[in-house]
């Protein structure tokens, strides 16, 4: 199959290649409004003018959508009416990388599930097995490679400090949502649902520092310097990306930083 390509020049690492093209909200200018947009490579499709030149049938963005990923939510449910396990992935407009520390910080980029369909594998067998109202007829997860970096405040450079994959998820992204309404609580397009931390089964797969750590017993080599948790300064940056035939399809970065705490 020939590989699909963009009239606009994108970097064979750009996570945002013409295989993935992610929404989000962007600034043309810094005294602009907030407007929504896709990213191709480096630049960003303006879908305020898109619509002003009358390409949308509709309103705009009708639907929009520790390391953890999240769900972006599209169409919602109503109030009662549990969404049917076999019909999640219907109310899911995409995913964004997710820190779930003391705040929460996201990634700018929401990347659709069509664009991670080529990456879809089986999830992890369930026993015992889940009562119906989660059991699928598909059973699926996203073969992401999910790595995190930490930049001590002392170092010019960061370490990689975990690796693991989306394709660990015990619970999937669909059981997840079906069962955040089974209740009847209905969602709303644009909530955020978080996986939970996502550890592969190996001790350099932990997904936090709290696990890599085992609660602080075992200290982390960051150039040298050793870590049992964050310190005021350090930087934390998460990065995810599938890799497909000649391109990746990418998330972009989730960055922050720890500061001191007000006086």
């Amino acid at each position: 199959m020939a590989l699909l390509q963009s009239f606009i020049e994108v970097h064979p690492d750009s996570h945002f290649p013409i295989q993935n093209l992610p929404y989000g909200v962007f600034k043309p200018q810094p005294a602009s409004s907030p407007r929504p947009g896709v990213a191709i490579g480096d630049y960003v499709l303006d879908l305020l003018e898109v619509a002003s030149a009358g390409l949308f049938n509709g309103p705009l963005l009708k639907n929009s959508d520790c390391f953890l990923q999240a769900t972006i939510v599209g169409p919602g449910n109503e109030l009662g009416k549990p969404v049917d396990i076999n019909n999640a992935e219907d109310h899911i407009f995409g995913l964004v990388l997710m820190n779930d520390w003391s705040g929460t910080t996201i990634s700018p980029w929401i990347v659709t599930l069509e664009a991670l369909e080529p990456f879809a594998c089986e999830a992890p067998k369930q026993d015992p097995p889940p009562l119906p109202y989660l059991a699928e007829k598909v059973s699926k997860n996203y073969d992401i490679s999910l790595e995190v970096h930490v930049k001590a405040v002392e170092h010019k450079d960061p370490s990689v400090v975990t690796r693991s994959n989306l394709k660990h998820l015990y619970w999937t992204l669909t059981q997840q949502l079906a069962h955040h309404t089974i209740n009847g609580c209905n969602l709303r397009p644009g909530d955020l649902l978080g996986t939970g931390t996502i550890s592969g089964p190996e001790p350099e797969s932990r997904g936090c520092l709290l696990e890599l750590t085992w609660n602080g017993q075992n200290a982390l080599s960051l150039n040298g310097l050793n870590r049992k948790f964050l310190e005021d300064g350090d930087e934390v940056t998460l990065t995810g990306y599938c890799k497909g035939n000649g391109y990746t399809i990418g998330f972009g970065t989730c960055s922050g930083k720890i500061v001191p705490c007000a006086p």
